[in-house]
């Protein structure tokens, strides 16, 4: 395991290292993402046996291989074809930082320069094999600018590719076996163990809106050749894109969370600007479609996102609202201190404030949690970092520039 560190490491880019990186592989297909369809559709494709997928995803995710070489219960004229044609090749890690609480956070490069970020949460009680959940991103920032979101200030550039969604995965898990993240040479991949116990689609962007590359990401989670993680431990979050949260229903049975953070529409509109094209009549009514739908494996409730802003959405009366919102929802809320960024125009609410909001919601029956704050000393809020590490984007830089208009104005 690597040893935790809070200060950003830089990492190299070296020839040599076992995660191959992206440049070395632009004229050959990448394995990593596909799903076993797909990967049966690539082997007849080089006129082999579909069942070759089989063996291959097993050798990907279920022992970290990257090298064709090492793939031995492959034929050796296979193992060349697949050498010559293909590769196996995550997202390059630029940065990282290692929390003292156990927080681990990284920084992406993908195709083209763009950055995301990715962080893994352990549990609290200091278990090394206790839950270890990793907040994955599905998008080159946003688009759907919530005030609230340091992601949604830095713009949308693009979707992810599933190689580069499930690469945020087999990174974390790589994490876990060298001390030496650059290179997993030395490691015996026949004890490969994968520590990420729970997935969440939180990090950056609306992964609704790149539907096709995350679900085909999420069937390799849940697939028992890949991850083999229950549908009750990978969670999508959506900000409200309704029509395909009937189209989730019908394909793919997981975990749903929806990012609410405000009980009306008016104050939804401001926050959230996707409500003013699905207002929270069509929101609810496609959340209890995906509770209720006819598929009896659909779990009973979904989470609430709740972001906790001061003075804004944290009124008795606004818990009063929610509560009336999620009648007939079975439902279990989160609320989550706002982490504040540079220049946000809002406030995280008091502790307080905090726990007399959720003694409302309690009451009246739903659970209620609060979420705890961690990963502080490595900016590890979704898009902090990335932040930091780059600002990429016109809309960014509009933003910026307006930022400082308007201090000039003040002054």
């Amino acid at each position: 395991m690597s040893t935790v560190q809070s200060p950003i490491q830089h990492v190299p880019a070296t020839s040599k290292a076992s995660i191959k990186l992206v440049d070395e592989a632009q004229a050959k297909t990448n394995l990593l993402g596909m799903t076993q369809a797909q990967l049966a559709d690539y082997f007849k494709s080089l006129g082999e046996k579909p069942f070759r997928a089989t063996q291959v995803i097993k050798w990907i995710y279920q022992h970290g291989v990257t090298d064709f070489e090492q793939m031995t219960n492959l034929s050796k004229s296979l193992r060349d074809k697949l050498s010559l044609n293909a590769c196996v090749t995550p997202p390059k890690v630029i940065h990282r930082q290692y929390s003292d609480d156990g927080t681990r956070k990284w920084v992406f490069e993908v195709t083209g320069g763009s950055l995301v970020e990715t962080v893994l949460i352990p549990a609290d009680d200091n278990k090394s094999n206790g839950r270890k959940t990793l907040c994955i991103s599905s998008q080159v920032g946003c688009a759907l600018d919530c005030s609230f979101c340091s992601t949604g200030k830095q713009g949308f550039e693009r979707d992810l590719t599933a190689a580069e969604i499930i690469g945020q995965l087999w990174v974390a898990n790589a994490s876990y076996m060298s001390d030496d993240n650059d290179s997993l040479e030395a490691v015996d991949h026949s004890a490969w163990e994968n520590h990420v116990t729970n997935v969440v689609m939180m990090g950056m962007g609306e992964p609704l809106l790149n539907y096709k590359p995350v679900i085909g990401s999420m069937e390799i989670m849940l697939s028992d050749h890949a991850y083999g993680l229950s549908k009750r431990r990978v969670t999508l979050s959506t900000s409200g894109v309704v029509p395909k949260m009937y189209q989730l229903a019908q394909d793919l049975d997981v975990a749903l969370a929806i990012s609410l953070h405000a009980p009306n529409d008016e104050l939804r509109d401001e926050l959230v600007p996707i409500n003013k094209k699905y207002p929270l009549s069509e929101l609810i009514a496609a959340a209890k479609n995906y509770v209720y739908d006819v598929n009896p494996r659909h779990k009973k409730h979904v989470t609430i996102e709740y972001v906790m802003l001061d003075g804004v959405n944290d009124s008795d009366e606004h818990a009063r609202q929610l509560v009336a919102l999620l009648d007939g929802l079975p439902s279990k809320i989160n609320l989550i201190p706002f982490n504040p960024f540079p220049h946000a125009p809002y406030d995280k609410s008091s502790n307080n404030r905090i726990h007399a909001f959720s003694n409302i919601l309690s009451d009246a029956g739903f659970v209620c949690t609060i979420r705890q704050t961690r990963g502080d000393d490595i900016d590890a809020a979704c898009g902090q970092l990335v932040g930091q590490v780059a600002d990429r984007t016109r809309r960014s830089a509009a933003w910026q520039q307006s930022i400082k208009a308007r201090e000039n104005t003040e002054l």
